[in-house]
């Protein structure tokens, strides 16, 4: 079967070197710092984005492509319907097809608990006023014909969209490129010049970068870079199993998820398929370190996580994977340029059977490519989007707990304007980096 896309051996698109300095450096290729980056630039800021991979290499392009408002926390919503317009917007400009459709997201529901969380959530929506709503069994039936079970019913968001990781991220970044962002790629940042607790530069491998002003965008990597500078974040990293159909006849145009099943049309007429809700927890130091956090979330959704007693060497949180290392000295960043997980097998062949089983009538269901990416996430299941305190002139937005995609666009504008001192427009409050350690519980999100 195919490799996923992007791996270390992909050419390098933007090769660099990293200018002397910048109004602004972004650690960090992905949805959030690309984005970031065009907002950016948009006011003549001059901006320098290093990636110690490849552009959008890593979660960015392994996420389901869901853009989608329903199932949000309630402080995400306002982000998230900005981003949805952001969105639109971009793929306009970027002049490239990215597979942007408004096809719809719904949630199916097996049991009468079920329901009852999608009606918790209707409450949100009215409050919004998205046009979410409840199905009973047979408009669920009649929305996914076909299906060989029923359902107790479902939620479905017709405004929801679609579109294609490894095919949007990228674009975007040809677009930052082409407004004047300096993209340097194979080039990982090692660490920060401080001086006076305040951020003067960024010492990478190719180099130093004065500058003022620094964005933290590093995913799953973000806590490692966090904490050598003495910065504790309790984020994790979980792997997620996913997969990709050839073409198939169409089923349903939007995408859905089951307790067992998640499908989502793509743009080549294939589906992407992945287990659920289900992921993988590699158990390291950090796992151990901040157990006690996650346990509101586990004990909100205890069978949503299966756990692994070490992740594979050089992973974040690998039990042998360095902690400190100086500017002068090879970082855990350049030893694993992009974090590309094997996909778990058994993951693939639940996937392929739960697939046929909800839809029999499909003759033959061929793979194309089966991948697994490492999903950033926080104990309550919502990001860190803040400024550092204790380093002036650093920001952080990190931990999207596998909401990044779809909310990127709309977190880059914000971001962009945090870091210009300008009105956010949004209440941050619930991302801010101080509620794991000024005595606040932790309030998980809604596991939807």
């Amino acid at each position: 079967m195919p490799k996923f896309p992007f791996s270390e051996a992909t050419p390098i698109q933007y090769p660099g070197p990293p200018p002397k300095s910048s109004d602004v450096v972004i650690i960090g290729g992905g949805v959030i710092g690309v984005t970031t980056a065009l907002f950016l630039a948009r006011r003549n800021i001059s901006v320098t984005m290093v990636e110690k991979g490849r552009i959008a290499a890593e979660q960015s392009s392994r996420n389901w492509g869901w853009i989608r408002k329903q199932g949000r926390d309630a402080d995400e919503l306002p982000i998230v319907i900005e981003a949805s317009r952001h969105w639109r917007q971009l793929a306009e400009e970027c002049g490239e097809d990215i597979g942007l459709q408004q096809t719809g997201v719904t949630y199916l529901a097996s049991t009468d608990d079920k329901m009852a969380g999608f009606e918790k959530f209707m409450k949100v929506a009215a409050a919004h006023k998205i046009d979410t709503r409840l199905l009973n069994a047979r408009e669920t039936a009649d929305l996914i014909k076909g299906m060989s079970r029923s359902f107790k019913g479902a939620m479905t968001t017709p405004s929801d969209m679609r579109a294609e990781p490894w095919v949007a991220v990228p674009a975007l970044a040809r677009l930052a490129a082409r407004k004047g962002v300096k993209i340097v790629e194979n080039c990982a940042a090692r660490t920060l010049e401080i001086s006076a607790g305040r951020v003067s530069g960024v010492w990478t491998e190719a180099g130093y970068i004065e500058t003022s002003s620094v964005l933290l965008a590093g995913g799953a990597w973000s806590s490692l870079f966090l904490r050598r500078h003495g910065v504790s974040i309790p984020q994790l990293s979980v792997r997620s199993t996913a997969a990709a159909t050839e073409p198939l006849p169409e089923i349903h145009a939007g995408a859905a998820a089951g307790e067992h099943i998640a499908f989502r049309r793509r743009q080549d007429g294939g589906y992407t398929l992945a287990p659920g809700g289900s992921h993988l927890l590699y158990l390291g130091p950090d796992a151990f370190r901040h157990a006690t956090k996650y346990l509101p979330a586990l004990m909100a959704d205890p069978f949503g996580s299966r756990y692994s007693p070490a992740a594979p060497a050089g992973y974040p949180d690998g039990w042998s994977t360095p902690r400190q290392w100086t500017p002068e000295s090879q970082s855990p960043f350049e030893r694993m340029r992009v974090l590309d997980p094997a996909p778990e097998r058994s993951r693939v062949r639940s996937i392929e059977r739960n697939f046929r089983r909800l839809f029999p009538q499909i003759e033959s269901v061929r793979l194309k490519a089966s991948w697994a990416g490492m999903i950033d996430a926080m104990p309550d299941v919502v990001p860190v989007v803040d400024r550092v305190q204790a380093i002036i002139g650093l920001v952080v937005a990190t931990g999207m707990s596998g909401h990044g995609f779809g909310i990127g666009p709309g977190i880059g504008r914000v971001v962009s304007d945090l870091i210009q001192g300008n009105e956010i427009g949004h209440d941050l409050s619930r991302f801010r980096l101080s509620r794991f350690s000024d005595g606040s519980a932790i309030r998980p999100g809604p596991a939807l």
